[in-house]
């Protein structure tokens, strides 16, 4: 059973491995964050397709079904300290190849890029998820440092679309080496990141059995996080739900550079704003994270999303708003729902992860493992979407969006709960 150390079981002893575990979670969102805007790049630059211009995303996405059980593997044999270290190694070495591709001009090296990032990012998030919800205690205020950690997520998510959308506008090429100020910053964000973990104290689990282990034998059967319905089911949540965060900024930005006609940088910056209210919606979580039930948080935020949605679906697009006098500037109405609907979908992610591992024991180093094979739904999701994009167009592709938040909402109203609480976790 994954445990921290007695002597480190203390309010302050927390507090520099939650800071860092908060970093990681915005280095998460800057690495995975490049490929919406540079989704629109490549599309400029190659003349892609809609589905095309997605593969940098799928193939970023893709890396976590090659990873994500080997990189639970890794956090059992070197621990969070050594682990998060590989990672942001391999972070450093998939943004240069990024660098690599705009200065050889190469779509290949880009997919390459993309993949390595995706191990990458892949490998922090098998650490910071179970190391924040277990350090909560799980239940209520293990998914409330998730939703603070998250906040930090959607800030970064909201930075990069936001500053290579103005990189973009300022040349008239639209070529991945125009974004090379961003791939500088994140190398040196990085590389302060490496050595500051260097030096912090980070609290590493204790084995107590073969926690990585898919199937341990019990003399009333053969158990594995498998045989726990809900987890099963919240596996099949979170990959739905990483279709969908993502899914919905890919698709607005898309929508409005090629059917709206406005610029990339206009474009990236408005859909900037989607992060952005993920951002706040993560904070507010993180306040009412400890007072109401995961299930009743996902069921709300679902409910909202999916009503932002079917308004985005119905409204015409030559319904236009502006806000202020130069970038926000006749935006039609159908694009500000997408980007509201941040809000609701920026605490899904905290409340599928505390409900599915919830009552796992010894289970939960493999589940979370299995977890993060199972975010490859971020970039699969997305391609299918923009797939329909090219065949029915943008506003009606969501209709695939709707359907993945009618999964989310039965498993908030009643797909969460144990039913398996006579399986021994101890």
């Amino acid at each position: 059973m994954l445990t921290l150390n007695p002597t480190m079981m203390t309010k302050k002893s927390y507090i520099p491995a939650i800071a860092i575990m908060f970093a990681l979670f915005f280095m998460i969102a800057f690495i995975t964050g490049l490929h919406n805007p540079l989704g629109i790049i490549v599309k400029f630059q190659f003349g892609f397709s809609n589905a095309a211009s997605q593969l940098g995303n799928l193939i970023n996405f893709l890396a976590y079904a090659c990873m994500g059980i080997p990189a639970g593997l890794i956090l059992k044999r070197y621990g969070y300290k050594v682990s998060s270290l590989m990672a942001v190694s391999v972070g450093i070495l998939g943004v240069g190849t990024f660098w690599l591709a705009g200065q050889l001009d190469s779509f290949g090296l880009y997919l390459l890029g993309a993949f390595v990032s995706g191990f990458a990012a892949c490998m922090l998030n098998a650490v910071v998820n179970p190391m924040l919800n277990t350090i909560g205690g799980g239940g209520k205020k293990g998914n409330q440092l998730l939703q603070y950690g998250n906040s930090l997520n959607s800030l970064a998510a909201t930075f990069v679309p936001f500053f290579i959308g103005w990189l973009t506008g300022r040349h008239a090429s639209h070529e991945i080496a125009d974004a090379n100020a961003a791939f500088f910053i994140a190398i040196g964000v990085f590389v302060l990141a490496f050595i500051i973990l260097i030096f912090t104290k980070i609290p590493e689990p204790s084995s107590e059995a073969e926690m990585f282990k898919m199937e341990l034998p019990h003399k009333n059967g053969t158990y594995s996080c498998f045989s726990f319905r809900h987890f099963v089911l919240g596996a099949v949540a979170i990959f739905i739900y990483t279709g969908l965060e993502v899914g919905i900024a890919n698709t607005t930005n898309l929508y409005l550079t090629h059917e709206i006609g406005l610029l990339p940088g206009k474009a990236g910056v408005i859909v900037s704003l989607y992060w952005f209210c993920m951002f706040i919606g993560r904070l507010i979580g993180g306040y009412f994270g400890s007072r109401f039930a995961s299930h009743d948080m996902l069921s709300f935020a679902t409910f909202g999303a999916m009503t932002l949605l079917v308004m985005a679906i119905f409204t015409p697009s030559d319904l236009l708003v502006s806000f202020g006098e130069r970038i926000f500037t006749d935006i039609p109405i159908n694009a500000v729902f997408l980007i509201l609907s941040g809000l609701f979908t920026s605490v899904m992610w905290g409340n599928i992860f505390n409900m599915a591992v919830e009552g796992l024991g010894k289970y939960t180093p493999s589940a979370t493992g299995f977890f993060m094979f199972m975010v490859c739904g971020g970039g699969i999701i997305p391609a299918i979407q923009g797939a329909l994009a090219d065949l029915i167009g943008y506003m009606p592709s969501f209709w695939l969006l709707i359907l993945c938040l009618a999964y989310l909402l039965f498993y908030a109203s009643s797909g969460y709960k144990n039913v398996n609480r006579k399986i021994p976790v101890q």
